[in-house]
This record gives structure tokens, sequence and C-alpha cells, in this order.
């Protein structure tokens, strides 16, 4: 399938909270994959700022991307992201014009 959104985004965690949300962040992301159609899905804590989750993903279509922030799933995500002291929220989506490397 062809990619034609990119979205990279941000969540900032307490770091000592990085821990306790990593189980429903894998439960997000499986739900994502089996629901929503996403064709990338990927996050990680990053390396010189402890409790920044960095996230890239890769959707076929607006229409998909904007059903996946819908889903049943995400507004309990986002309720558990909060309750584990999410201090900052930031993402972009992009639209992909050619997906071939450079």
């Amino acid at each position: 399938m062809k990619v034609n959104i990119a979205v990279f985004g941000i969540l900032r965690f307490p770091p000592q909270n990085i821990v306790k949300i990593l189980p429903h962040l894998k439960q997000l992301i499986e739900a994502t994959y089996k629901n929503d159609g996403c064709l990338a899905y990927d996050v990680a804590e990053d390396t010189l700022e402890p409790g920044l989750l960095r996230f890239s993903e890769l959707w076929p279509s607006m229409e998909r991307l904007e059903k996946h922030l819908k889903a049943d799933h995400i507004e309990p995500w986002r309720k558990i992201a909060k309750a584990h002291g999410l201090l900052e929220r930031k993402f972009t989506a992009y639209e992909v014009k050619s997906s071939k490397l450079v």
C-alpha cells in the first residue's frame, strides 16, 4: 500500500513514569495496527532526553489517520497518558509527495 501521510510527534512524561506507560503504549500500537490501517507506527524514548517519546507513523491516507484519531482505543489512551503525567504533546502530519529514497 502506498504511503501518503507521514506523522511525526512527541509525548513527554516525567522520566520515572515511562516504565508505567509502556504496557499501555504497547496496547495502543497493537490496536492501531489491527484496526486503523496504519502502515508503520514506531515509538522510541529519546536517548538524550529521558521521558521524551518520539513517534513516527505512516498512513495510506488522511482519511485513515482521521479514523484512527476517532477510534475507540484513542480516548482511553489519552486518559491513561494524562493520568501518568503527560507534560507535552505535539504531532504534525505531512503529505508525502514521493516515497523514493534519496
